[in-house]
């Protein structure tokens, strides 16, 4: 069965997208646990992260490292969380959370409403800063 992210992936259903490359994408959680709560993702729709052959398991963590980079340069944090739970979509995905405590990592916090308008200005700050990251 095809996953969600494959839908997003394949443009099917629209998404907050703020970083893609031939292998990954990135976008925001529309479910966010705090203000530009990304998900990465790579586009072979694997189940299991642990499951992804060691290049690509290498290649979507560097891919994650750009994104989060450009992640911390426009929304202000301590640091940048990543958690990869692997239960709530079959597709390997890692979550990449700006912090300033643990508990801006806590699931069982409720999950914040943002409107179309502000994701969409986040999703374009985080976009046009992880252009300039990675020099595109």
């Amino acid at each position: 069965m095809v996953s969600v992210f494959t839908r997003i992936i394949q443009r099917e259903i629209p998404a907050y997208i703020v970083a893609e490359d031939d292998n990954h994408i990135a976008f925001l959680d529309i479910y966010p646990l705090v203000k530009g709560h990304t998900l990465v993702v790579l586009k072979k729709e694997i189940d299991y992260i642990f499951d992804i052959n060691d290049e690509d398991y290498k290649e979507l963590h560097l891919f994650s490292k750009s994104v989060a980079i450009a992640l911390k340069r426009v929304i202000p944090c301590k640091r940048i969380g990543v958690i990869v739970i692997g239960d709530e979509v079959p597709h390997a995905h890692i979550h990449l959370i700006p912090m300033n405590t643990i508990n801006d990592m806590n699931f069982s916090k409720p999950k914040l409403g943002f409107t179309k308008v502000e994701m969409q200005e986040v999703a374009n700050r985080i976009s046009d800063t992880y252009t300039s990251v990675v020099g595109c």
